[in-house]
């Protein structure tokens, strides 16, 4: 799986995005002759080696005429849409721009088709959007990770005035993503780059196993002294082995004072708001009083939904969750006919080769009563018929 990892020690901008796209291997000349497709004008775009702390990085200098109208999202969306480019560059730049709007809508108080953008808004940052959109498309990139955001520190001067670092829409776009601050002054992280990275990265952490292919390097426009401002990308092929891992999160707590009807009211609880597994431990606690260690697994995405489950329904005081890895195999289901009626049979592979076959157990068990035949006799008979239909 072709993968991209943003390694955001110095935040993300527009311009940073475009300048580590074209450093690990994206053509200028492909890129521009893309951007041509969007039908607009009085833009234009040179790429520059640059040196920054004493690093080697591309900076792409989007030049663009005065303007004085601020755009609307629909405004955009038409200009996108109304485009020659292919449908998914249209369609990522067009979620990259709606999930600004919907930031500042809320930062607003507003509703998204009342919010006109400022600086975001501009032919420079509709440049960077769709051009980081393309880059992407021209080295087919399947999957995208970013490490925790440097947002940078102090205070900056807006079209509203002025704010800390990092303002109001920033902060609402790094909602679900790890961000920190150190003495570095400025904005690191600019919405353009945040809303760039958190729409198209389904996952934040450590850089991931790579057969790495191209690495670059793209410039922030201020210069540090013993800071290098850029963001550096890796592009590679996922290791094959952990292909099939997927990032999850356990939430769990330790409980020793709470009725046993109610650890199977959570676990229903749970199970119907689309936990992944749910179940409990028979644990030693203070005082040498029996309790439950209650766990449930979940995606990054639902861990306050399960604490806040967990605070309402038990008496815990206190719940603790980490990441976790989970591996499981490829799988799908066939539906045999038997002399018992029709039953699924969940098929499992390891590269392609069935390894186990598990008919479904409520199918059977009614089958089996209807029948007035053991459990066995059923699902033996749909393991039969899988495996005929397997030859």
């Amino acid at each position: 799986m072709k993968t991209l990892y943003f390694d955001c020690f110095a935040g993300a901008s527009g311009d940073m995005i475009l300048g580590a796209m074209v450093a690990a291997g994206v053509s200028p000349q492909e890129l521009n002759d893309q951007l041509s497709l969007l039908g607009v004008s009085g833009y234009a775009i040179n790429f520059e080696t640059v040196n920054r702390s004493g690093i080697s990085a591309t900076y792409a200098r989007v030049q663009t005429a005065p303007e004085q109208a601020h755009r609307h999202l629909s405004d955009i969306l038409k200009i996108i849409y109304d485009s020659r480019l292919s449908g998914s560059v249209k369609d990522r730049a067009a979620e990259i721009f709606a999930r600004l709007a919907e930031a500042e809508a809320r930062v607003h108080n507003e509703r998204i088709e009342k919010i006109h953008f400022h600086e975001v808004g501009a032919l420079d940052a509709i440049i960077d959007v769709v051009g980081a959109a393309i880059c992407f498309d021209l080295l087919g990139i399947e999957h995208f990770v970013s490490s925790a955001f440097h947002v940078g520190s102090g205070m900056i001067d807006m079209a509203h005035g002025r704010f800390p670092v990092p303002p109001p829409a920033v902060t609402e776009l790094l909602k679900g993503a790890p961000f920190y601050s150190t003495d570095v002054k400025g904005e690191l992280l600019t919405p353009t780059g945040a809303a760039i990275i958190t729409t198209v990265c389904s996952e934040f952490g450590a850089l991931p196993q790579l057969k790495l292919e191209h690495t670059g390097y793209g410039a922030g426009t201020r210069e540090y002294e013993k800071f290098p401002n850029v963001l550096r990308v890796f592009v590679g092929e996922t290791v094959d082995a952990q292909r099939d891992d997927v990032k999850l999160w356990m939430v769990e707590t330790n409980v020793d004072d709470m009725s046993p009807q109610v650890f199977g009211h959570v676990m229903e609880r749970a199970l119907e708001s689309g936990a992944l597994d749910c179940y409990f431990t028979p644990i030693q606690m203070k005082k040498n009083r029996p309790g439950v260690l209650l766990s449930i697994l979940c995606r990054e995405d639902e861990r306050e939904k399960f604490m806040d489950l967990l605070f309402s329904e038990t008496t815990t005081l206190g719940i603790r969750s980490y990441q976790v890895e989970r591996r499981a195999l490829e799988r799908h289901t066939v539906r045999v006919e038997t002399q018992y009626g029709p039953i699924d049979v969940k098929v499992a592979q390891v590269n392609g080769h069935i390894v186990k076959e598990m008919p479904e157990y409520e199918q059977c068990r009614q089958a089996a009563r209807n029948a007035n035949v053991p459990l066995r006799i059923v699902e033996e008979a749909a393991r039969n018929a899988f495996a005929e239909t397997a030859k």
